[in-house]
């Protein structure tokens, strides 16, 4: 396996790249060669990742393996250095795997405008953005990746979104939804990312007062934040304060939200998979890979406020779901909560918190990324989301329906499903926080966080007695709807099996993660 050594984790993230750019050798018309080379494409990358995955030492999981070093951007000190380890591995796979399987579900599920060429392309770039971000160990290289995801999904809401041509009033003029969806997204996250950017060029010149030379190198900031050497002033304070609002923005935290409803309704199927089950895992990632072990002092500082706001986009996000009519939203507003359970684990500094808060990235990712799915496959069969229109799909759909009540049972953290472990870890964590913060206000987190559990129930069987079960509408009588298709199957299958196989066996994900979240909160914080 040399040659993975050297150059595996490049072809992860380059390849799809290259195959984005191989998709222009075929004229437009050509859709079938192009399908078939993204499938090859993503298929090999999932492969790769897979093979990333059996040739890890899980034994020195906190250590970065696979590490490539080369000099880059001499006059800056920035160098393609790429790696991972236990936190980072199992988000890479999860990457590939859904951007596979969302190529396998979209073979026949297409939509004006239909340019084949095109969307494939955006899908291909956008897996070379979260691939590079997941391996990047240089905030450069990092500020790209994590960057680059931005304006291949921006076209695919503008160009591929809601067909409505329902338009929403913009300083004094009329633009359609998915524009008005896209411009948003786009906004709000290049906003972040600007004061992201302020960060770590902070980061950058200090570390000359430390180590003689500036550097982006992240594992050498690491080292630096393990001797504290930023420390916990006005610098630290205005350094952490930058780069949450840029990472808070993209997983996104309540109030920063508002973006994410709006992109999901307007974004195609595939466009709200990808979001949902990998975009929002970018933001809190970064926290673990960036803020906290290399400012761990104003993560202890910033803990309790990040745990508020994590409990609040929980409880906002349940109530909000259930003031939907659409089903598409209501699952949008559901990530808000869930990613607030991701925050809650984060927040308590604690091994078990940030256990919680990867196995509940993993999870998140194949649930919510299969509600998305069945909610295209419902609206491309009645044409509608409207909740109220579709009672009764139970009877209509007995396959699709009883997928729905399986991935609604696993996303409010039925036990023995994928869901059930970030949620009851991330509360466990809470009740026991890092030593110095107060453990009164975050039991209370705990058990706000537990009426969200609640809450997130009530939503879920709500949509599930109105969307499921009943008699079908009038509209529907003599309508015949085909039931789950054999695109379908090939790419839910595979989540289906991942939710059950984590839910019963969470070793699957914690067989990577623990060794380096001890050794992240060993270090960060001592103990």
């Amino acid at each position: 396996m040399a040659w993975f050594e050297s150059a595996g984790l490049s072809l992860i993230v380059f390849l799809p790249a290259v195959g984005a750019l191989a998709l222009f050798a075929f004229p437009k018309a050509n859709e079938a060669a192009q399908k078939w080379t993204a499938l090859l494409v993503t298929g090999a990358t999932s492969l790769l990742a897979v093979l990333a995955a059996v040739s890890f030492d899980y034994r020195s999981a906190e250590r970065f393996q696979f590490e490539v070093t080369e000099s880059w951007i001499p006059a800056i000190g920035a160098n393609y250095h790429i790696g991972v380890d236990g936190i980072s591995l199992p988000l890479l796979v999860l990457s590939a795997v859904v951007t596979f399987l969302a190529v396998v579900y979209s073979w026949d599920h297409w939509d004006e405008p239909r340019n084949v060429r095109g969307f494939l392309a955006l899908m291909l770039l956008l897996l070379t953005g979260m691939n590079g971000t997941f391996v990047a160990l240089d905030l450069v290289l990092f500020f790209i990746f994590f960057e680059l995801v931005l304006l291949p999904m921006y076209f695919m809401i503008g160009i591929w979104g809601d067909s409505s041509e329902r338009r929403i009033p913009v300083l004094g003029r009329t633009v359609t939804m998915r524009l008005y969806a896209a411009i948003k997204f786009f906004i709000f996250t290049l906003f972040g990312s600007a004061f992201m950017l302020l960060g770590f060029l902070a980061l950058y010149f200090r570390s000359g007062d430390f180590l003689g030379d500036n550097t982006f190198d992240i594992p050498a900031l690491i080292a630096l934040g393990a001797q504290n050497a930023f420390g916990s002033g006005t610098f630290a304070f205005l350094v952490f304060g930058a780069m949450f609002l840029g990472f808070a923005v993209k997983v996104p935290m309540w109030p920063f939200h508002t973006w994410l409803p709006d992109a999901h309704t307007a974004a195609p199927t595939v466009g709200s998979v990808l979001l949902a089950a990998i975009l929002l895992k970018l933001g809190s990632y970064a926290f673990l890979r960036i803020s906290i072990p290399i400012l761990p002092d104003m993560a202890r500082q910033w803990a309790p406020f990040i745990g508020l706001l994590a409990v609040i986009g929980i409880i906002y996000g349940s109530l909000a779901c259930l003031a939907q009519t659409d089903v598409k939203r209501l699952i949008a507003f559901s990530s808000v909560g869930h990613m607030g359970f991701v925050m809650l684990g984060i927040a308590t500094m604690t091994d078990i918190g940030f256990n919680a808060s990867l196995i509940g990235m993993v999870a998140h990712g194949l649930i919510t990324g299969l509600l998305f799915f069945l909610a295209g496959s419902l609206h491309h069969r009645y044409h509608t989301r409207e909740i109220a229109r579709l009672g009764g799909n139970q009877k209509l759909m007995p396959w699709m329906g009883g997928i729905l009540a399986f991935t609604a049972m696993a996303s409010l953290g039925l036990p023995g499903l994928a869901g059930f472990w970030g949620e009851f870890m991330s509360l466990v964590g809470a009740y026991q926080p890092l030593s110095g913060l107060s453990v009164s206000q975050f039991q209370t987190y705990m058990v706000i966080g537990a009426i969200g559990t609640v809450l997130t129930a009530g939503y879920m069987l709500w949509m599930l007695q109105r969307v499921n079960l009943g008699e079908p509408k009038e509209e529907w009588s003599g309508h015949e709807f085909a039931d789950v298709g054999t695109y379908e199957w090939l790419a839910w299958v595979p989540l289906i099996v991942a939710i059950v196989a984590i839910g019963v066996y969470p070793r699957i994900v914690f067989g990577a993660t623990t060794d380096a979240v001890v050794n992240l909160a060993r270090t960060a914080f001592g103990g």
